[in-house]
């Protein structure tokens, strides 16, 4: 870990990542990739020490106000925020000013700052949108192998769900030959179910690889299912998208259960939900129809 003093923190799309690089250790993730020109290791995190003094002087120079991401690039809550708390005093600013918040995570420490996301959603609004990948708690070990399990990210969904925060799930990615099965997808969209989440974000039933991240993943399958990554070179080549062979469907039936159960599926008006701020939504994203 080390510390920088960054230039900005929020994106033109009102995003922010207060950390750099990552401690989780998923074997698919796409932030290793080098076309985000990372200078340092990636387990290596760098830290925006000033976030929230930039975040203060961003909110305070905005005209109206609106929803703030974080957790699109690189998870508010690594190993390191459990000591430094700057995701939780950003968060404190947020629902100072009056803000509202968009929170993505594969992490239980998010039970921490419940309050402030409980008090954020009482002024404006708070989502919290988790990760999950496999129902398999074994395979979950081996893949996110250094942050909680599927099974404990449904009991955080779960305690949002009793506070009245709005939850929202990435399936993502399905990684072809692993956890691209119909029990998955079953499963995952039952979590769902029972966690009363608004909606599930699948922007396809697949991975992306590309230079960095993939000789990451490749080197995770050496390790971990002898044999597949050459069955992935065969399959794939270099390809940047690599849908499963299972991917028509997979996303049939990923389509039909949410319906079945009431969860908005259509990608789009997931991300709208998440980027309308109380005071101007228009978008009445649970009664239009397409």
């Amino acid at each position: 870990m080390h510390k920088v003093k960054a230039k900005g923190i929020l994106s033109a799309g009102n995003g922010m990542n207060v950390y750099r690089g990552c401690t989780h250790g998923c074997i698919y993730c796409d932030s290793r990739s080098a076309c985000y020109q990372m200078k340092h290791d990636f387990e290596d995190v760098e830290v925006k020490a000033n976030a929230p003094e930039l975040l203060e002087a961003a909110l305070k120079a905005r005209r109206k106000r609106c929803m703030i991401g974080t957790g699109a690039m690189c998870d508010p809550y690594l190993h390191a925020e459990r000591e430094l708390k700057i995701t939780r005093r950003c968060l404190e600013l947020i629902s100072r000013y009056e803000f509202g918040a968009a929170v993505q995570t594969k992490s239980d420490l998010i039970l921490r700052d419940i309050d402030l996301l409980d008090e954020i959603n009482r002024k404006t609004k708070a989502v919290v949108q988790m990760t999950l990948t496999t129902a398999d708690e074994s395979l979950c070990r081996i893949v996110e192998p250094n942050v909680c399990t599927t099974r404990r990210r449904f009991e955080v969904l779960c305690e949002m769900r009793e506070r009245g925060i709005p939850t929202v799930i990435w399936l993502a990615p399905l990684l072809p030959f692993i956890n691209d099965t119909e029990e998955n997808v079953l499963a995952i969209v039952d979590y769902a179910r029972r966690a009363g989440c608004r909606g599930i974000i699948c922007c396809g039933m697949g991975l992306t690889l590309r230079e960095g991240d993939r000789e990451y993943y490749y080197a995770a399958l050496d390790r971990h299912f002898p044999g597949l990554k050459q069955r992935y070179i065969a399959r794939y080549g270099d390809s940047y998208e690599l849908p499963s062979p299972r991917s028509g469907r997979l996303m049939e039936l990923f389509r039909r259960e949410c319906e079945r159960s009431g969860i908005e599926y259509r990608a789009d008006r997931v991300f709208a939900y998440l980027r309308e701020f109380p005071e101007n939504e228009q978008l009445k994203l649970w009664e239009e129809s397409t």
